[in-house]
């Protein structure tokens, strides 16, 4: 939805803290494809920045040894909405020469920092670009397209193609393992199908549209009203009135599951998720960020047999 500046703890870091950040969550080129690690690479490694770890992750699997990967934003306390860059993230970005990002409003940092870096060689990838999604008429997009899996997968081809580009000897490997990628997440357009064929027409409820395009492949029905869910995406109160009605989805029991996005903290976000539980609605968890230690497969795979399972009781 909505992608202004935004909820959660504000990622505001400068001086000392932006080296922190960038010796802890900052590059990501381990044999072992941690997008939150650090290891040495061979010195023509192509330099890739993304925006977020869960591009930094689908990079690594397709660069493999042959890119050396920053993800400017890896933890989950840090909202792209309102993270402002440092000196560091805008060297970083000058030397690299693919650069990913969701785009949507969702991390304009990267842009902003591209525009005053001087780096026009960089071949940048625009994820919801790639996507072709466009805001529906009268609404708003829906920016969290690393949960649409075929445009993850358009994102793979875009990401091999410039990765050959910038590294021609290496094409074929870029070519195969993007292959292999999209294999997988053929795998998770499976489940979801499964999750439809056995549950279509069912509702849940959300938190945040973070999930939305999961739940809409799968054939489910988002009861929460847009009031709610839009004021909690951009750090708003929600008047009584709305979370009275979106807390009445439970007591009533008018959706099967709640989808709730644990990097969101707050009394009206918390207030939902009690009700769900009082109600003996199952809770299943999201979240924005790729969690420590995951890869976006298996991080996928988890949310979307989590709500397979919530549906299946």
């Amino acid at each position: 939805m909505s992608a202004s500046p935004s909820r959660r703890m504000p990622a505001l870091i400068s001086g000392g803290a932006c080296l922190a950040l960038l010796a802890g969550c900052g590059s990501s080129s381990d044999s072992g494809g941690d997008a939150n690690g650090q290891t040495p690479v061979s010195s023509s490694a192509v330099p890739v920045v993304a925006s977020t770890n869960v591009y930094g992750d689908i990079v690594k699997r397709i660069g493999g040894d042959h890119v050396e990967v920053t993800s400017i934003i890896s933890d989950p306390s840090q909202d792209p909405h309102s993270y402002e860059a440092n000196t560091q993230n805008q060297l970083t970005l000058s030397k690299a020469k693919v650069v990913i990002e969701n785009g949507g409003g969702y991390d304009d940092f990267v842009d902003k920092m591209l525009k005053s870096g001087g780096n026009t060689s960089a071949e940048v990838i625009n994820a919801v670009e790639v996507s072709g999604k466009t805001a529906p008429k009268g609404g708003e997009l829906n920016e969290h397209v690393w949960y649409d899996f075929p445009t993850v997968a358009r994102v793979a081809d875009r990401i091999a193609a410039a990765l050959s580009k910038a590294d021609p000897a290496d094409a074929a490997s870029f070519t195969q393992n993007a292959e292999t990628f999209k294999t997988g997440l053929q795998s998770l357009e499976a489940k979801e199908a499964q999750i439809k064929k056995e549950h279509s027409g069912e509702s849940v409820a959300i938190t945040e549209p973070v999930p939305l395009y999961v739940i809409e492949a799968s054939g489910l029905v988002n009861k929460t009203p847009e009031e709610f869910s839009e004021a909690i995406e951009e750090g708003d109160d929600v008047s009584p009135k709305v979370l009275q009605e979106t807390l009445g989805l439970f007591s009533g029991k008018e959706v099967q599951a709640l989808v709730y996005n644990e990097q969101t903290s707050g009394p009206q976000t918390e207030r939902t998720e009690s009700a769900a539980r009082s109600a003996g609605v199952p809770v299943v968890p999201v979240t924005e960020t790729l969690p420590q230690g995951k890869d976006y497969l298996g991080w996928m795979t988890a949310n979307v047999d989590a709500l397979a399972s919530a549906l299946d009781k």
